[in-house]
């Protein structure tokens, strides 16, 4: 297992959720290759070790905890480790992270798929139809970001600083719409945002925000994208899929699960807003795995 340059120095206490496999195997056992074992009873992963990392989001929180949960299920010890959108990029390129389902293209992550796709393997996409903008309640009179005026006192509460939204959003505010001369995109965390979105929801009050698509508040509450003639925040993506290099070799059928995962936005969704509504992650995504069946045989078809 690789180690991050970033754990070495400390930076990573607390950042690490790991899930150990029920019947992980000994230090003894091989760790070159997967299989049953002699008596064809072991688990698939025998313990192996594997870590997927990921960007705080909301959305890629539940799907890398789902995909996990799968392979920790498979018998492998997993670790999940949050990250900045860029080091988590950097950690797969550089072999320091097995792989991450969160990448978003092709605009999101787009600067950081230029800089480090060629350095990984791509899977391709694990959802479709993503989508990225500025969000407001469908109460409010506007819709569409050239109408803007003076709403929400010139504000868009963004999340964290680096992110592609945040960057979309600030083009926006700087350089492509005049009507937001004066306008301040102001970044915060996919929680803060959250939480400034629902309290100017339950007063009917003015507000707007970077949002993007699947997310929980959509099912939460009756919300809509402004429209963005300028083109600001691209098309619709998808969220894809990567691996490190050589990941195929040593674990060929963790590699097969994660090139085979795939799902809709209503089951990110799902799972999403059972967490906003007060469930541990772990759970939500056990409870996921265990009411869709058929979908993880598709995702394990093959395993051996």
């Amino acid at each position: 297992m690789f180690k991050l340059n970033w754990k070495r120095l400390g930076l990573a206490a607390g950042l690490s959720l790991s899930l150990f496999a029920a019947g992980c195997g000994t230090d003894e056992e091989d760790t070159t290759d997967e299989g049953t074992g002699d008596e064809g009873t072991s688990l698939v992963g025998e313990g192996k070790e594997i870590e997927l990392a990921y960007v705080e989001w909301d959305s890629e929180v539940a799907s890398t905890h789902v995909v996990g949960k799968v392979l920790e299920d498979l018998g492998y010890d997993v670790t999940l480790t949050p990250l900045d959108n860029t080091v988590m990029w950097e950690a797969v390129a550089n072999g320091e992270a097995d792989g991450m389902v969160a990448a978003w293209l092709p605009a999101t992550h787009g600067s950081q798929y230029e800089e480090y796709a060629d350095q990984m393997v791509e899977l391709g996409a694990n959802l479709e139809g993503a989508r990225i903008g500025l969000v407001v309640p469908e109460y409010m009179d506007v819709d569409s970001i050239a109408d803007l005026t003076d709403q929400a006192d010139q504000t868009v509460t963004g999340i964290e600083p680096g992110a592609g939204v945040v960057a979309a959003a600030e083009k926006a505010v700087n350089e492509d719409y005049a009507n937001l001369d004066g306008w301040e995109v102001q970044t915060s965390s996919s929680g803060a945002m959250a939480t400034e979105l629902g309290s100017a929801y339950e007063k009917e009050e003015d507000v707007i925000v970077t949002g993007w698509t699947p997310h929980w508040k959509f099912a939460k509450y009756d919300l809509k994208y402004l429209e963005d003639p300028e083109g600001s925040f691209g098309d619709a993506e998808s969220i894809e899929t990567m691996v490190r290099k050589g990941l195929e070799e040593d674990l060929p059928n963790a590699y097969k699960v994660l090139d085979q995962f795939n799902w809709e936005a209503a089951d990110m969704e799902s799972v999403m807003l059972e967490v906003s509504d007060g469930t541990a992650i772990e759970d939500a995504a056990a409870s996921w795995v265990e009411e869709n069946e058929e979908k993880i045989s598709e995702w394990t078809e093959g395993v051996e």
